[in-house]
């Protein structure tokens, strides 16, 4: 799979639409976490530098599923972008226009206002039950106000969905740079790691992560494996090779790895030459049993001549409240899709742009 990439193309005078991921916790009109959204300041820069663009954002926020609100009003209410506006202006640094729906017609109009330079934000792309169909006529209508596809979503390139995959059948389509990153760097980890490589999965659903920790055990050297997914794995007795290591013991009722545990991780860890996490190994929303996946994670930062990696939502955050995202080697956007890439499932966003 090789990408077609942004910096491959002459942008200029070029009406741009950008899938984007800005999916993230929020509260009080403010984004609880920023990384995923800073992720794509380094794609709109290059972009303004051409002359005469016109660059569109499109993302969703939330699971939006009608059937679990009154109305249309309250689903406006609780995932619409227009509130938040003013928060991503200031984590992206550009002043964002609102088009406050998807149809064709209201875009064209708003893109006819547009000086050269602007950036716009299209209302939430959830809103639109096309969306997750893959709808092939609301892609083409979306496509038509444009004249290039940018994806830099890594974190959905799982999903086939309008503003992802269909959109590329009416649109030439590029990889940004941070989705260009993310491939490389993940491909090196699953195809190429640095040994002894040690692979630390959480998580609270072993279905999920039972062909990660397959695919690991395949070429890294240990593969520790914590979390609600470890009880699950002990309790349905779930066989794995010898670099497979469950916990010896816990704490509380399976809701954190216990300290002998930990010490066992710690010194695989110590050793260790590429190190991949995903997925806290407790209920780390819930002290005491943060314990566990806070001195992991400071064991991961303390080992500086490894090349480490983490991804996915709650590893993020963790990450981020530490204070200590500048000590992990790469953060990837991704959760399930990382888990998709490494476990060798499909990837139809990158399908999508590569040559």
């Amino acid at each position: 799979m090789k990408l077609k990439k942004i910096q491959e193309i002459n942008l200029e005078n070029k009406k741009i639409l950008l899938r984007a991921d800005f999916n993230v916790m929020t509260q009080n009109r403010e984004f609880k976490e920023e990384y995923k959204i800073k992720s794509v300041r380094e794609t709109i820069k290059h972009i303004l530098k051409y002359p005469g663009t016109r660059l569109v954002l499109v993302s969703h926020l939330g699971r939006v599923d009608k059937k679990n609100f009154s109305g249309e009003q309250e689903v406006h209410h609780r995932f619409s972008f227009r509130p938040l506006l003013g928060d991503l202006e200031r984590i992206l640094g550009v002043k964002l226009k609102f088009i406050p729906s998807a149809d064709a017609n209201v875009i064209k109009k708003e893109l006819e206002k547009f000086s050269a330079g602007q950036v716009a934000l299209l209302e939430n792309i959830r809103f639109y039950e096309e969306e997750e169909k893959n709808d092939r006529e609301f892609s083409r209508a979306l496509a038509s106000n444009f004249d290039i596809f940018v994806n830099e979503a890594f974190s959905v390139c799982h999903r086939r969905h309008a503003s992802v995959v269909a959109v590329t059948e009416f649109l030439p389509g590029y990889a940004g740079f941070h989705l260009q990153k993310e491939v490389e760097i993940l491909r090196k980890i699953k195809e190429n790691p640095s040994s002894p490589a040690v692979a630390i999965i959480g998580g609270a659903k072993i279905e999920t992560k039972l062909s990660l920790i397959r695919e690991f055990e395949k070429n890294y050297d240990f593969v520790l494996v914590g979390g609600k997914i470890s009880a699950e794995a002990l309790r349905q007795k779930i066989k794995f090779g010898s670099r497979v290591i469950l916990p010896l013991d816990f704490r509380g009722y399976f809701l954190d790895i216990g300290e002998k545990t930990i010490s066992e991780f710690k010194e695989k860890i110590a050793q260790a030459k590429t190190i991949v996490w995903n997925g806290p190994l407790g209920k780390f929303e819930v002290s005491p049993f943060d314990q566990g996946t806070r001195k992991i994670l400071h064991a991961i930062t303390q080992n500086r001549k490894a090349f480490s990696v983490a991804g996915g939502g709650e590893s993020v955050q963790i990450l981020e409240e530490e204070k200590i995202m500048d000590k992990i080697s790469f953060v990837s956007t991704g959760g399930g899709a990382m888990l998709c890439f490494l476990s060798g499932g499909a990837m139809p966003g990158l399908e999508a742009i590569s040559v």
